[in-house]
């Protein structure tokens, strides 16, 4: 009979890309991370006997604790937090139940977090359509969920980011950028290590539309018109970014779960 307070590897995997995801937290030893430094997706660092510092920005969100082999160190963790009413399990098998799964992970090294920071911080061009809001969608669903993201005028980018110790994404010439014909989804697909049949195939949408290729992916043309249709509805970047996440949430569903399923009219009826 499975635990009340662990999830198992399918069903966090599940969850993983959606709103009901969790927060994930890392809280191996350093020497487990030393041997595998990746991470599960959106996961963070942090020591396993100060769980309570986290509290402050927990708030309602449940949490999965995630250590090597899922035993005593996630349990006493997880425990810890549901003692002071936070809603946490354990990974039943910890990390090495996750890696021989053979589920995707996270280079750590990859994800940019300024120093003394555990949340990374991007920086782009204001008013975004397509791939300013994708990506930092499928970064916030799939690398960092608490990554922070700066809209500003395009001459400003690479001195902001100077300046806080930011990561500019989606301008020339720097690495999180477009490569070729490919557009910066695909660049973060890549570098992140996030190769995954749903993921792809949103890429390709996404690279048709941003690119104005809509041969490449049906979807494209659509996925132009709302989000020209989004970026008028905002005058505020970080609100367009919020109701985009949904946008996105919305598509991932379709790429992961409903490709096969298509709509006619009229509808059938079964008659007895």
């Amino acid at each position: 009979m499975p635990s009340p307070t662990t999830i198992t590897t399918s069903q966090l995997m599940r969850l993983l890309g959606t709103p009901a995801a969790p927060t994930i937290v890392d809280v191996r030893r350093d020497e487990d991370f030393a041997r595998d430094s990746s991470l599960i997706p959106t996961a963070f660092r942090h020591p396993f006997n100060q769980m309570s510092l986290l509290l402050p920005e927990l708030g309602e969100s449940k949490v999965t604790v995630v250590c090597e082999d899922g035993k005593a160190l996630s349990q006493g963790a997880a425990a810890m937090l549901r003692a002071q009413g936070i809603a946490a399990e354990a990974l039943e098998g910890g990390k090495r139940a996750w890696r021989e799964a053979g589920e995707i992970t996270i280079p750590s090294a990859k994800v940019p977090r300024p120093q003394g920071s555990t949340k990374s911080l991007w920086v782009t061009r204001q008013r975004p359509k397509i791939d300013r809001i994708a990506c930092p969608w499928l970064i916030r669903r799939f690398v960092d969920a608490r990554a922070q993201f700066l809209f500003v005028p395009p001459a400003d980018v690479l001195v902001v980011a100077e300046d806080l110790r930011a990561t500019p994404f989606d301008v020339e010439g720097v690495f999180w950028s477009h490569r070729g014909a490919r557009c910066t989804f695909d660049t973060m697909i890549e570098e992140f290590g996030l190769d995954t049949e749903p993921l792809n195939r949103i890429a390709d949408v996404v690279r048709g539309a941003d690119t104005n290729r809509h041969e490449i992916a049906p979807q494209a043309a659509g996925l132009l018109a709302i989000s020209l249709g989004l970026s008028r509805m905002f005058r505020d970047d970080l609100e367009q970014l919020e109701a985009g996440m949904l946008l996105y949430d919305c598509l991932y569903r379709w790429a992961r779960d409903a490709v096969d399923e298509g709509h006619d009219w009229p509808a059938s009826v079964s008659r007895t």
